[in-house]
């Protein structure tokens, strides 16, 4: 078969559902550790599966050939973060519901996100920058598994990138917290010691994230097909759909529609699952 069926929980995949794959697919699994497994199968098969294991299990189809990637490019915000740095920064500001509201809006899809971006920057107007420091120490964490993700791509010689529509005072961090060797976002303009309602210009936002993919795969002679980009927003569609292996992490229905591989339980080593890393195999 040309195809793997990929299991993965970050609870983990019990043995019932392994045998249950093994009477679907007529094949034997392997066991990739306590979270993840693959074994040979179709798309039939694996629609079957996800019908009869789907919510406890994240159940997707990825193809044999190519299957380790050599790049690795992230959404930031409720992908390797599990927060909205902006939503955080609005709350601390006394305006979270109003720019939440927008926030949510723009990553349905429903809304531009350029448009977005300087609507809620604006309601910042005047914030002390100290609060974005408040928000990193006490709000800003990893998610599961992002650090384990980024350093076994890191050890096996790949090209790893944070890429966010959000700010550089937490991309920054975030990067060097998870590991990643490049990150690019948005910032914040400031003026005497406080916010002044403005992005930096231009704005970065999907276009920006697709054109950082293409510009790695050129600098480093990677081919599109050769990358794998995760993402939960609108704002990531770009990016996930050009990659050769695009992932939906606990996304929005926009995104989620379009990727190759949905996660909706698993944490985010669960991406090198689906490249075919054992979990022995990871750095971190």
């Amino acid at each position: 078969m040309t195809h793997v069926v990929v299991l993965t929980a970050q609870a983990g995949v019990p043995d019932d559902f392994l045998a249950e794959a093994e009477k679907i697919c007529g094949a034997t699994p392997r066991r990739l550790g306590p979270r993840s497994a693959d074994i040979d199968g179709t798309a039939g098969m694996a629609a079957e599966l996800h019908a009869a294991l789907g919510g406890s299990v994240d159940v997707n189809l990825v193809a044999k050939a190519g299957r380790a990637k050599r790049l690795l490019i992230a959404d930031m915000d409720s992908t390797i973060i599990p927060v909205e740095c902006i939503d955080e920064i609005a709350d601390v500001a006394g305006v979270g519901a109003r720019v939440a509201e927008i926030t949510e809006r723009a990553m349905q899809g429903e809304l531009d996100f350029e448009g977005a971006l300087r609507a809620r920057v604006g309601l910042l107007r005047g914030l002390p920058v100290e609060a974005l420091e408040t928000v990193w120490t006490e709000r800003v964490s990893l998610n599961p598994g992002a650090r384990a993700l980024v350093q076994t791509m890191n050890a096996r010689g790949a090209v790893t990138a944070l890429v966010s529509g959000g700010f550089t005072y937490f991309a920054d961090r975030v990067a060097e917290a998870a590991g990643f060797r490049f990150a690019q976002a948005n910032t914040l303009l400031e003026d005497g010691g406080r916010l002044t309602g403005e992005p930096g210009e231009p704005i970065l936002g999907r276009q920006a994230k697709l054109d950082a993919l293409e510009r790695l795969c050129a600098e480093h002679g990677i081919g599109l097909e050769a990358a794998i980009a995760v993402g939960d927003g609108a704002n990531d569609l770009a990016m996930v759909e050009a990659a050769g292996l695009g992932v939906a992490y606990h996304a929005k229905p926009a995104l989620a529609a379009k990727a190759d591989a949905v996660l909706a339980v698993s944490d985010l080593t669960a991406l090198l699952a689906l490249q075919g890393i054992p979990e022995a195999d990871y750095a971190a």
